[in-house]
């Protein structure tokens, strides 16, 4: 059983309350209205209770949103350095930030710490661009969204090929691995609209993933190549935690 934190940084109030209503899960939340100290204050609450949970042997989930705006809260409250890097961001603002999102880990005889954050980007703020910089390839996973998708209401509005995980070869067998592969070969040819769009009609004829892995295995050599003009695609994929 995981115990689960939603933390929301610098977000409307009515989105708290509506992720309060709808999350099971303990949610923690410093709304925008909020100074920037407070911003501070809650995450490093946040991230000391989540590990003494996981010095318990009790797997923690944080959910944060998002870790930019944790970032220009730092940036605000922190002393000045002197050095300022582009976008008016300190150079030790993320510093903070940094040890926050660090401090995800599997503890040996212990519980584990998982954090999931969001970044921002294409703000027009060259400061959150820097931001998403500095944390991007630090993750063990990383997820894209697209606006087009959203614009198109096509949910999720995940940009697949971008979109990815290290080590995936520890999470599929040979078989799943290899079907992996085509799929992402035959996706990079589309844009995301399209991409996700396929996926999810595809999806939604199968009840479970091992029949959707079974259907994919059923796809001859002839089927594979006709995948770019007939759109015939089969995705298998497996959660774990």
């Amino acid at each position: 059983e995981v115990y689960l934190i939603v933390l929301l940084i610098d977000e409307r109030p009515e989105e708290v309350t509506d992720m309060q209503r709808s999350v099971d899960g303990e949610v923690i939340s410093s709304t925008f209205d909020e100074p920037a100290q407070r911003h501070v204050q809650v995450a490093e609450m946040v991230i000391e209770k989540a590990k003494r949970l996981v010095e318990h042997k009790k797997d923690v989930l944080i959910l944060l949103d998002s870790i930019t705006r944790l970032a220009r809260a730092y940036n605000t409250v922190i002393p000045p350095s002197g050095k300022v890097l582009s976008g008016g961001l300190d150079s030790n603002a993320l510093q903070k930030p940094k040890r926050f999102f660090g401090a995800a880990r599997n503890i040996e005889e212990g519980g584990s710490l998982t954090i999931m954050a969001t970044a921002l980007i294409d703000t027009g703020s060259r400061m959150d661009d820097v931001i998403f910089e500095e944390f991007k390839g630090t993750g063990n996973m990383e997820l894209h969204l697209d606006r087009r998708l959203v614009d198109k209401r096509v949910w999720p509005a995940i940009d697949v090929n971008r979109s990815g995980t290290r080590k995936e070869e520890l999470l599929l067998d040979a078989e799943e691995l290899r079907r992996i592969y085509i799929l992402r070969k035959v996706l990079s040819d589309m844009n995301p609209v399209e991409a996700m769009e396929l996926l999810t009609n595809r999806m939604a004829r199968t009840k479970t993933n091992a029949e959707f892995g079974r259907e994919a295995r059923c796809a001859g050599g002839s089927r594979w190549r006709r995948l770019k003009s007939d759109r015939m695609v089969r995705i298998s994929w497996k959660a774990t935690m």
